[in-house]
């Protein structure tokens, strides 16, 4: 299923659809005050349903990309919509940010988090573009750390102090289950570039000594992308019909950071000192990893 929403084989979602306008506002392609096509027009481009537009149309709406939503005209971009150098949720800003990455002619993603869930979901958008003909990198190489299956996670645990040993070890079973299987499905995404288009695609992955607190993107080397975990004591289901009170975090809606070489000595000190920080991991601490 994840496979075949990465390569254009199925209809688009609200979701994408909302991606894919949401990165021409935050291009300029759309600019505040103009007024987006009509749901007829956007259900032809992107061949779906109106249903399905309007849908999309609510998502960008609750972002506050859009004003003046009603029945008789179609809605305009907000004159407030935040810039490329606002922080949004994660899962909304690096997606945009990917494609603009994808259009170098060597690709260079460095990514260290807890999973890979969100830089997999992520990159479905240069995927598709890819797919489309519509860019066409010569090379990509993605490295990221992950941490180690052999250490204590500091998150997610069970609440509990007195946990015992088998709650312990199911958490932490769950969450390698889920480490790895987006690990292969992003790996697996990416390779097939070679076959489909010719592209040279490497991605490895090494393990983490720690759990990070924080999740970094660093993109061809020019900007840093930084967004912190938010630890949160919720019930989840950790396996068929059993849960459990745990402290946990998505990295999905939390704020994503942008610093760029180019906007300035700080942020470039951000993404140089970042960069170093990344290479240091990988040659040193970290080991080989294996998702199995």
């Amino acid at each position: 299923m994840a496979d075949a929403a990465l390569n254009g084989s199925r209809r688009l979602g609200p979701q994408e659809i909302a991606d894919d306008l949401r990165r021409r506002i935050r291009s300029g392609e759309l600019k505040a005050g103009e007024q987006l096509p009509t749901q007829a027009a956007l259900a032809e481009e992107f061949g779906v349903e109106r249903g399905t537009v309007r849908q999309a149309l609510q998502l960008l709406q609750s972002d506050g990309l859009l004003s003046n939503r009603s029945k008789g005209a179609p809605p305009r971009i907000a004159s407030s919509a935040p810039g490329r150098d606002e922080p949004q949720p994660t899962m909304v800003a690096l997606a945009p940010r990917l494609v603009e990455a994808f259009q170098a002619p060597q690709v260079r993603i460095d990514a260290v988090c807890m999973t890979s869930e969100t830089l997999m979901l992520a990159l479905g958008e240069p995927l598709r573009l890819i797919h489309e003909g519509r860019m066409r990198p010569e090379s990509i190489d993605v490295r990221i750390l992950l941490p180690s299956r052999d250490i204590d996670l500091a998150f997610p645990v069970p609440v509990s102090e007195g946990a015992d040993r088998a709650e312990d070890q199911a958490v932490h079973q769950r969450w390698l289950a889920t480490r790895n299987a987006q690990g292969q499905v992003l790996r697996h995404n990416l390779r097939s570039l070679r076959s489909s288009h010719g592209i040279d695609v490497k991605v490895t992955f090494r393990a983490l000594p720690f759990t990070p607190p924080v999740k970094l993107y660093l993109l061809n080397e020019v900007e840093a992308l930084l967004s912190y975990y938010m630890v949160t004591r919720r019930e989840e289901e950790i396996d068929s019909g059993t849960k459990l009170e745990m402290y946990a975090a998505t990295g999905t809606q939390a704020l994503l950071f942008s610093f760029e070489r180019r906007a300035g000595h700080r942020d470039r000190a951000f993404v140089e000192e970042s960069q170093k920080w990344f290479d240091a991991l990988w040659e040193t601490i970290t080991s080989d990893l294996t998702l199995s």
